[in-house]
């Protein structure tokens, strides 16, 4: 697989995982709603803040699997590829959707932006999420692995900034679209947790076969 390949795997499999409803989604609606637009857009740049950090979180632990033996960067690997198909079967098998969005007092921008960093900082299924994403797509072997890093963490953070700013642009008729057809989001995240099986499938067989 060519690293154009493989960087449009990790776009899709990325943009499954941003538009599949959670806390993040649910804090950009409820700052929306609550106060206006632009608050809503300071919880999304707070979001993407720590996304950042854990993209570099991620690269630094490929960069340090890289200088070690090749057979500890494949064991990771393939347990990086279970992860990400245990990631996809609870998706399969949940059933996510929005039924309200909670009312929250009024706040500044940057206390938006705050909460939705730290929201984002401290949420340990993210860095568990990194620890078995960026070994499958972060590879020596497509050249310097900061690069690709780079290259990763700006993907992120535009999808983030694209997806859910448009949810706090449109936060009302997100909001509706979102509850009142609740079977349809339950269909995008099971879709969702079959692709990712797919793609732990397939870092499987090459972490196992190269």
């Amino acid at each position: 697989m060519s690293y154009a390949q493989n960087l449009w795997l990790y776009f899709v499999l990325l943009s499954g995982i941003i538009i599949v409803p959670g806390m993040d989604m649910l804090f950009v609606l409820t700052n929306s709603l609550t106060g206006g637009r632009k608050l809503g857009l300071a919880a999304v740049a707070g979001i993407a803040a720590g996304g950042v950090v854990h993209n570099i979180f991620g690269v630094i632990f490929v960069g340090t699997l890289a200088t070690m033996p090749p057979i500890l960067f494949k064991i990771i690997l393939i347990c990086g590829s279970f992860y990400m198909a245990w990631i996809g079967y609870g998706l399969v098998r949940s059933s996510i959707f929005v039924d309200h969005v909670d009312k929250s007092g009024n706040k500044s921008y940057w206390v938006a932006f705050r909460q939705g960093a730290i929201t984002c900082l401290t949420n340990p299924k993210a860095y568990a999420f990194m620890l078995a994403v960026f070994p499958n797509f972060i590879k020596p072997q497509y050249g310097n692995v900061w690069a690709q890093g780079l290259v990763m963490a700006i993907m992120t953070s535009a999808l983030q900034i694209a997806i859910y700013g448009g949810l706090a642009l449109a936060a009302h008729h997100s909001r509706d679209a979102l509850i009142s057809h609740q079977s349809a989001t339950i269909w995008v995240s099971r879709i969702v947790g079959v692709f990712f099986v797919v793609v732990a499938g397939f870092s499987l067989f090459h972490g196992i076969a190269d």
